[in-house]
């Protein structure tokens, strides 16, 4: 597709607008990860990230499509997301005390995004991928014109939370239910037990999100108990 065509504007279009839809979730990580940060920081945690997690996306949305065939790969990915999911739950307890400790890191915070944006994205790139019709400069330019919308729902989100904190554990809850379907839907699982219908797969994600609250909720109370 040629620069100045029709097709070029309308499949860039298409990119930019598949990747804001399917950013929401990791929108949400990215807040949730720069909460915990000093006033001054959270800013450059957010583009530093968001920046970082779309070149990852770049080159993973390249090799997606054979990537979500290996077995075992999603299985692992959900795995992570549960062990994130309860992470950052408790470094909303952690930040209350230390905002200078491990929580508070700028490359800790750059990492759990880049992690959490790595496992989610396994399978919304495949939408990407399609609206790019295998052209890769056109895969660069519509994510990168992304970048600026995901920073700045991820700055919107991270003011929001600060007002009502219950929506920490509502993101917390959110990477539980994905990494539940992540789980459910791994090549190596369907190998064996077959392809689960929707409202199963549904059951897992709601299964993964009460494991997560749960996990975070017991750990901060046994946090809380422990001698200073």
């Amino acid at each position: 597709m040629e620069f100045t065509s029709a097709a070029f504007w309308t499949a860039l279009g298409s990119i930019i607008w598949v990747n804001i839809i399917l950013s929401g979730d990791n929108a949400v990580v990215i807040a949730l990860a720069a909460r915990s940060l000093p006033r001054h920081q959270q800013k450059q945690a957010i583009f530093w990230g968001s920046a970082a997690a779309i070149v990852l996306r770049v080159v993973l949305t390249i090799i997606a499509l054979e990537m979500l065939k290996w077995p075992w790969l999603k299985i692992i990915g959900g795995l992570l997301l549960l062990y994130i999911g309860v992470t950052l739950m408790l470094d909303d307890d952690d930040a209350d005390g230390d905002v200078g400790g491990q929580s508070g890191s700028l490359l800790a915070a750059i990492r759990t995004i880049l992690i959490a944006d790595l496992v989610m994205s396994l399978d919304n790139v495949i939408a990407v991928a399609a609206a790019a019709k295998g052209n890769i400069p056109l895969l660069v330019i519509g994510l990168a014109l992304s970048i600026p919308l995901i920073i700045f729902g991820s700055t919107l989100l991270l003011k929001v939370m600060e007002r009502f904190p219950i929506i920490i554990i509502a993101g917390a809850a959110l990477l539980g239910f994905l990494a539940g379907e992540m789980l459910l839907t791994d090549p190596a699982l369907v190998a064996r037990i077959g392809e689960l219908p929707h409202w199963q797969v549904n059951v897992g994600g709601a299964v993964g999100a009460a494991l997560v609250v749960a996990l975070g909720w017991l750990l901060q109370r046994r946090s809380q108990r422990a001698p200073a």
